[in-house]
């Protein structure tokens, strides 16, 4: 399923009239307004055309995301920026990472050593991938490590769903340092 490009202007009837128009434009999904249920992580893959991770962190002109568990990966929004916010723009990183917020990762083409320290800060783990990759396999992939284990930076966004007992588990079963 492609879904039909969002327009670049500010929502207004005529984008010629709108003044300066929002850096981000952002379509969720209404049954992923709310956060990911346990077991689910909701991961952003920077793409131009919402098919491919096919863009650099920094220069993304927009990012899918989508909630993904051991069985399904779903279709949790879109998110565009305008070009102004790219040109030129010094906080454009921290706006990207700002709109990626709830986040468990970012897939991208390239990232640069600020914006991961910044992404790692925010708790979104940056994922660089060699080529252009289609989202449907890593989706995929994503679902199967989901279900398998073994991969740990998806181990750790899992077990930050919030289970506040496991320390209680752990001196009960007299885990030490």
């Amino acid at each position: 399923m492609t879904l039909p490009p969002i327009a670049p202007c500010s929502g207004l009837a005529d984008p010629a009239s709108a003044k300066s128009p929002s850096p981000l434009r952002k379509l969720t999904l209404a049954w992923s307004a709310t956060d990911p249920e346990p077991g689910t992580l909701r991961i952003a893959f920077a793409s131009r055309d919402r098919l491919h991770v096919d863009q650099h962190f920094g220069a993304a002109e927009g990012f899918v995301l989508y909630t993904v568990d051991a069985e399904r990966a779903r279709l949790a929004g879109v998110m565009e920026f305008a070009a102004e916010a790219m040109d030129g723009n010094e906080n454009k990183l921290a706006e990207k990472i700002d709109a990626l917020s709830g986040c468990a990762a970012m897939y991208c083409l390239a990232v640069g050593g600020s914006a991961v320290r910044q992404l790692l800060a925010a708790g979104i783990q940056p994922m660089k991938l060699d080529e252009a990759a289609p989202i449907d396999g890593l989706l995929l992939a994503l679902s199967e490590a989901i279900r398998d284990g073994g991969v740990p930076w998806i181990a750790k966004a899992l077990r930050q769903d919030g289970d506040a007992s496991r320390f209680e588990r752990m001196a009960e079963e007299g885990w030490q340092e």
